[in-house]
């Protein structure tokens, strides 16, 4: 055996650990860039992540703790999980794991899944009645826990997504805040991976080997447009690089004067004051892509 034939394992593998330690890093910095611009966590925060078994939740705690055992500041993190009573659910995988990493947790148990079943026609899309149910447990749970913040899951392509839902199907500018308030005013809401992209926490959660659990509530509703969406946006990457990007960081550099929404800009009020402008409109002055510098403002890199 040649000596180059020979040192080849050990070169792949050297490539490998290379390559998971910098998607490691990635994730924390995308995280610690979105929990710092968006002041998702502060100092004696009780942060209650909601694990469902899925790629992104188990991601989602992964990176937290990790990021506590960094962070200049203290924080608490406790795992909760929503047993929602689908049949063959795993119930003793989300415990074992939490114990052995040494999470602190608390397992709620309610039987949604035969309110969804009962409630939704077969074959009619069961998200829409599922979350509602499942986000009014969570709220009561983390009062009763004493938790400052929910974490959930939702990434890059989630956000994404919900855009595009929103613009398709109903007709409005809408995707998911990062961080936002709770319709009683009583919970501060996060998503701590609003910059993570969806590949990633794929390849990490290969990588970590974690004990996925598959939702069979809904996981056989292939027909559901947001798996529309999602492959719409897997065809814009491979087609168009830089699109997706290019998307998203829209999100973050909004013109609501160059919109036509009369409740975010005063329309009805615009005067002609015979005064020169340095920030009036400038639309038509430069070219499609704008301006590079303007455009390095709010941009998030995922590289």
């Amino acid at each position: 055996m040649s000596a180059l034939h020979k040192h080849a394992p050990v070169a792949r593998a050297q490539k490998l650990a290379f390559a998971n330690n910098k998607l490691e890093k990635r994730l924390l910095r995308h995280t610690g860039q979105a929990i710092t611009q968006f002041n998702m966590i502060e100092a004696g925060d009780k942060v209650m992540v909601c694990l469902s078994g899925g790629k992104d939740s188990y991601g989602l705690l992964e990176v937290l703790l990790l990021l506590r055992d960094r962070a200049p500041i203290d924080f608490d993190i406790i795992a909760v999980n929503l047993d929602q009573k689908q049949p063959d659910f795993p119930e003793h995988v989300l415990p074992e794991y939490l114990r052995a990493k040494g999470v602190p947790f608390h397992i709620e148990a309610q039987d949604t899944y035969s309110i969804v079943k009962r409630v939704i026609a077969e074959g009619k899309t069961m998200c829409s009645l599922c979350s509602r149910l499942r986000r009014g447990i969570l709220y009561r749970v983390a009062g009763e826990l004493g938790a400052t913040k929910i974490a959930l899951g939702h990434h890059r392509d989630d956000i994404l997504g919900t855009f595009f839902l929103n613009l398709f199907y109903g007709g409005r500018l809408k995707a998911m805040p990062p961080k936002l308030v709770s319709d009683d005013g009583r919970h501060v809401v996060i998503r701590p991976l609003a910059f993570v992209e969806e590949a990633d926490l794929v390849r990490y959660a290969d990588l970590k080997a974690f004990p996925i659990i598959p939702c069979n509530l809904c996981g056989s509703q292939v027909n559901l447009k947001r798996q529309e969406i999602k492959r719409m946006l897997i065809e814009w990457q491979k087609r168009f690089p830089g699109r997706v990007e290019n998307t998203f960081n829209a999100l973050a550099r909004v013109a609501p004067s160059h919109l036509m929404d009369a409740n975010l800009f005063d329309f009805a009020s615009l005067r002609a004051s015979g005064r020169p402008d340095v920030d009036g409109d400038v639309a038509f002055d430069e070219p499609p892509c704008g301006d590079k510098d303007d455009a390095a403002a709010n941009v998030i890199r995922f590289a």
